[in-house]
């Protein structure tokens, strides 16, 4: 069996113990009044784990767009794949989370994806810098005023 479908069966191990703790054990614990809402606490996990597992029963039963087979991953040949550029993206995103909350959102944010696309390969800086920063200010904004969440946008010591 390739990579991918035993990623798939792994994943849909995952998505049916999520989809049974959704369907039989989130909503055991509702107050009376909630019991009659239309959407319920569950709604939104009941819905992910139905379609993780249509997503991954696609690809386990080979029903996606068939490749050629030398489009496979061969776990023997990982040296000829871009493996650097993966680690570092790996080891971004966990630098990302460890600076989250002293840098505030706006500075982690916008450095993630001016880094993350230059690992990529990316190197027009005027295309770059404005599109992160408009992301990561569109964001915030959205998480912040619309949502209501307070994210800390800059460090403590700038005022965050």
């Amino acid at each position: 069996m390739a990579l991918d479908r035993w990623i798939a069966l792994v994943l849909l191990c995952i998505c049916l113990a999520y989809g049974y703790a959704a369907w039989f054990t989130m909503d055991a614990g509702l107050a009376p009044f909630m019991k009659r809402n239309p959407i319920w606490p569950s709604t939104f996990p009941k819905v992910l784990s139905v379609l993780g597992i249509i997503a991954t029963l696609v690809i386990l039963l080979g029903l996606e767009k068939t490749e050629p087979k030398d489009a496979d991953i061969d776990y023997r040949r990982l040296g000829e794949y871009h493996l650097g550029q993966a680690i570092l993206l790996l080891a971004l995103m966990t630098a990302y989370a460890l600076c989250l909350r002293p840098l505030g959102f706006l500075i982690s944010t916008s450095t993630l994806l001016i880094l993350g696309s230059f690992i990529l390969g990316e190197r027009k800086w005027h295309v770059m810098l404005p599109v992160s920063l408009i992301a990561t200010a569109a964001v915030w904004y959205l998480v912040q005023e619309v949502l209501g969440i307070y994210m800390r946008p800059l460090p403590g010591i700038l005022g965050g």
